[in-house]
């Protein structure tokens, strides 16, 4: 068999796998669609960066961000929005080795006239960062981003619960 021919049939066998693929129904997992078109936000601190993003995912969405609580079908309210950061090792000499660095978020849902939709749920996410004090800037900026990823991970968790209300 010459290479030309080995390299068609191995032309034709990748053309008909993929075929084979394309006919299972094969999907990627889209975000689930939320059953609201209008939310306010609130209970959360000035300048909180968890609710700036999660108020980006919402406008992703095409959920408007109502300002005022008695315009919006849906009221998700912040009891909780809380970092924290503790020292879990350390060396005869005092010196911090590990740190643990958590972030709660508590929060309920409810209409504009009170009905509650979710009890106060809280999400709670914990991850540990070693530390060395010669690199110590290093460590900051790796702390800050530890902080980003569970933030991000704390809001798609509460898409996914958003979109599991019902109205």
């Amino acid at each position: 068999m010459s290479s030309f021919d080995r390299t068609r049939r191995s032309l034709i066998a990748a053309g008909g796998g993929a075929l084979l693929l394309s006919g299972c129904g094969f999907q990627l997992r889209g975000s689930e669609p939320l059953r609201f078109r209008s939310i306010a936000l609130t209970g959360f601190a000035k300048r909180s960066s968890l609710h700036d993003e999660l108020k980006s995912a919402l406008l992703a969405r095409q959920v408007t961000v109502e300002e005022q609580p008695a315009r919006a079908e849906l009221i998700l309210q912040a009891l909780t929005d809380v970092r924290e950061r503790s020292v879990v090792a350390t060396t005869a000499a005092a010196q911090v080795r590990e740190l643990s660095l958590r972030l709660r978020f508590r929060f309920r849902t409810h209409t504009p006239a009170g009905r509650e939709l979710t009890p106060p749920t809280e999400l709670a996410l914990a991850r540990d960062l070693s530390y060395n004090e010669t690199q110590a800037l290093a460590k900051q900026y790796e702390e800050a981003d530890l902080y980003r990823d569970m933030q991000s991970d704390i809001v798609a968790q509460v898409l996914r619960r958003l979109a599991s209300v019902r109205l």
